[in-house]
């Protein structure tokens, strides 16, 4: 099988491309390359081929999926950005890139599967329980009130304002983005299900949840959380843990992420959206004080009670889906992986 990866070059994408490899695929990276991204030359897998190339090129996009049976659509500007300003930047790469390769696709009468990296911020704050109405979807949270310290969102129904419990999210939750990036993303799964059916091809999206793992980028805009508190504890300074730490999130090892791709790639009948989860959720504070612990510089998180607009408070989900049609069950604990994360070395700024 002879597969496409878009954005292998990339802290997910690579582990992919090895994972694919490994398992005796050959295997075509198209990646551009982004000095804003690799600060240093990527590790991507000697045993592919790697074309340096913007996927938002038709020229580019049309001779990457040449002769290949499969694509992994991994390329994306990732992050939440500053704001609204960097609408036209998420678009071009995102959107114009996705459409960029489905036309390619389309154009070559491509009707094998299709697997897109997606993510858990198409639910924006995802779903919870109240005691009174049960299962709702919480509304954006107020500036006053997260000023005020009031994090939670509380109940929506008019009336109640109960105070609700984080409920996990299943692939049927309805899509609610919250910021750019999100928006993109969801945009991303409706060109490429509109693309599916027209071409009559497999389409498979992963809504990944926190990855984390070696090799994740540090001290860029669109660093996750995990790598901005490593970077802290590097330079001898206490994470600084935003609102009071009780953020919930599935945080999902990069190395189960690139096998969940493996099996949505080859799967006989895999089809839809999946959530790529744990099951098992944590707080950030659990996680800035388990990396603490496992740098031993003897150095406590700080909840400084500050937020950040287009944060979300609760995303847990559900894996069942990709359990009973994938085979995907998580393999690394979250223990096991911070404890592996913090002695691992660190991606160079800007990764």
């Amino acid at each position: 099988m002879r597969v496409l990866v878009t954005g292998g070059a990339g802290f997910v994408g690579s582990r992919v491309v090895t994972a694919l490899v490994e398992r005796g695929a050959d295997v075509r990276v198209l990646d551009s390359l982004d000095p804003g991204v690799h600060a240093v030359a990527p590790e991507v897998d000697a045993r592919a081929e790697l074309v340096v190339g913007d996927v938002a090129d038709p020229a580019v996009a049309a001779a990457a999926v040449e002769d290949v049976d499969a694509v992994c659509h991994q390329a994306a500007k990732v992050g939440l950005g500053v704001d609204f300003g960097d609408v036209g930047a998420y678009v071009a790469a995102n959107d114009v890139g996705t459409a960029s390769l489905l036309g390619a696709l389309w154009s070559r009468r491509f009707d094998g599967r299709l697997v897109l990296a997606s993510s858990m911020v198409v639910y924006g704050e995802g779903r919870s329980r109240c005691p009174r109405h049960g299962l709702v979807a919480p509304g954006p949270r107020r500036a006053s009130d997260l000023d005020a310290g009031r994090f939670d969102a509380p109940c929506p129904q008019p009336g109640c304002g109960e105070t609700v419990e984080v409920a996990a999210v299943t692939e049927d939750t309805p899509a609610d983005p919250r910021n750019v990036y999100a928006a993109t993303k969801l945009h991303q799964e409706h060109l490429c299900a509109l693309w599916g059916r027209e071409a009559g091809a497999s389409v498979v999206a992963l809504r990944y949840h926190n990855v984390y793992g070696p090799g994740m980028p540090r001290d860029t805009p669109y660093a996750g959380v995990a790598a901005i508190f490593l970077s802290a504890l590097a330079r001898g300074r206490a994470p600084q843990v935003f609102e009071d730490g009780g953020q919930t999130r599935d945080f999902i090892h990069v190395d189960d992420v690139a096998r969940a791709n493996v099996l949505a790639l080859t799967v006989p009948g895999a089809a839809g959206a999946y959530n790529v989860a744990s099951g098992s959720p944590h707080t950030v504070l659990d996680m800035a004080e388990a990396l603490a612990r496992a740098t031993g510089g003897g150095l406590r998180p700080e909840v400084t009670g500050r937020w950040r607009g287009g944060d979300v408070r609760h995303v847990v989900a559900s894996p069942r889906r990709a359990v009973d049609q994938l085979g995907f069950v998580a393999e690394v604990g979250f223990a096991e992986g911070m404890a592996a994360l913090a002695a691992s070395p660190r991606a160079p700024a800007g990764r």
